[in-house]
């Protein structure tokens, strides 16, 4: 079986299965992604996740569990934190959609910046969602608690345990944000 068998045998079920669907009856979506105006051909049940890495090749984004409970699909829909693996690219509509690689491509979001420099990652495979629920919070709240910072990341599951050192790159982004 092929990498990409597995990853659809790990989906959430579609109210019509693809296959069955002919494709005049497939409608062409518009999603802003990014801050690119697109169009993409998927049922309207398709879970954004899926929109983004299979038909926008935007494979930041990661596949976790499926049911919204690691944090790994984690993207920003109007600046909110999401879970993509659970969200109808259908219920979408005129939002704008962000993903790790629309936070910005050089790496200069203080986010990304803290997470470098405080060497955060182990494994990595949850660092995106992290990143973008972090990017989030630090939008609405700049300067956030130890408590705020925990409430916020609560849904984001890192299995190598990084925790602290998330806890400390929330911070030093915030400082960061405060310094420009």
């Amino acid at each position: 079986m092929t990498a990409a068998q597995v990853r659809r045998t790990r989906r959430a079920p579609y109210s019509t299965p693809p296959a069955l669907l002919r494709a005049a009856e497939i409608p062409m979506i518009k999603v802003n992604v990014n801050g690119k105006e697109l169009q993409v051909t998927a049922d309207p049940e398709t879970p954004l996740l899926w929109v983004l890495r299979d038909s926008l090749g935007l494979t930041g984004t990661k596949y976790g569990c499926g049911m919204a409970l690691c944090g790994a699909c984690t993207v920003h829909l109007d600046g909110a934190a999401v879970r993509s693996c659970v969200t109808p690219v259908s219920s979408v509509g005129e939002r704008k959609v962000t993903t790790i690689e629309g936070l910005a491509r050089d790496l200069s979001h203080p986010v990304q910046k803290a997470w470098l420099e405080l060497d955060v990652p182990q494994c990595g495979y949850c660092q995106s969602g992290q990143i973008m629920s972090a990017a989030a919070l630090l939008a609405h709240t700049p300067q956030p608690t130890d408590a705020d910072i925990d409430a916020a990341m609560s849904g984001n599951l890192c299995r190598c345990g990084t925790y602290q050192r998330i806890r400390a790159a929330i911070h030093r982004a915030a400082q960061l944000m405060a310094a420009s």
